[in-house]
């Protein structure tokens, strides 16, 4: 990390996420797109945000083809259960006690319950670190706490630390 760009990760995802929305590569909108990344990551240091560490990189693969799997299975049981009977259905909220703390691995699974179809990420208690999520057909509790202390947190642990 050095003072003129202090996240150079964050930077460059900001460079490629405006260059691909604006689906130009002119000399204009590289040049815009480059200051825009260096102010965003100079507002994260205003912001205090911790260093982005990854630890194992090749394991986003395997967290993207997890969460890729999932998705789709989430997306036929919520096909299912809109196409049958409202009154089959049984929504809740759950509690999960995580044990990992680290900003970024909190973000990304954020990320991954609100997209997956069927579940949204409702709460988080940092003094208790206990996540709290809405899920459309709860049949178990302990089932969706495994599913994220499992599938999820494990690998989030080792790519963010």
């Amino acid at each position: 990390m050095n003072a003129w760009l202090p996240f150079p990760v964050i930077s460059a995802m900001l460079l490629g996420t405006w260059l691909l929305l604006n689906e130009s590569w002119s000399a204009a909108n590289v040049l815009f797109g480059s200051a825009v990344a260096v102010l965003g990551a100079w507002v994260l240091v205003r912001l205090d945000a911790p260093a982005l560490i990854l630890r194992r990189l090749w394991l986003a693969l395997e967290l993207g083809r997890r969460v890729a799997v999932d998705m789709a299975r989430s997306n036929a049981r919520v096909a299912r259960l809109v196409l049958k009977d409202k009154r089959a259905r049984t929504p809740g909220f759950v509690r999960i006690g995580l044990s990992v703390r680290s900003h970024y691995s909190l973000a990304v699974l954020a990320c991954i319950i609100t997209a997956t179809p069927g579940t949204s990420w409702v709460a988080y208690e940092p003094v208790t670190n206990v996540l709290v999520i809405h899920v459309l057909d709860l049949v178990d509790d302990d089932d969706w706490g495994v599913i994220v202390l499992v599938r999820y947190e494990g690998i989030l642990k080792e790519i963010f630390g």
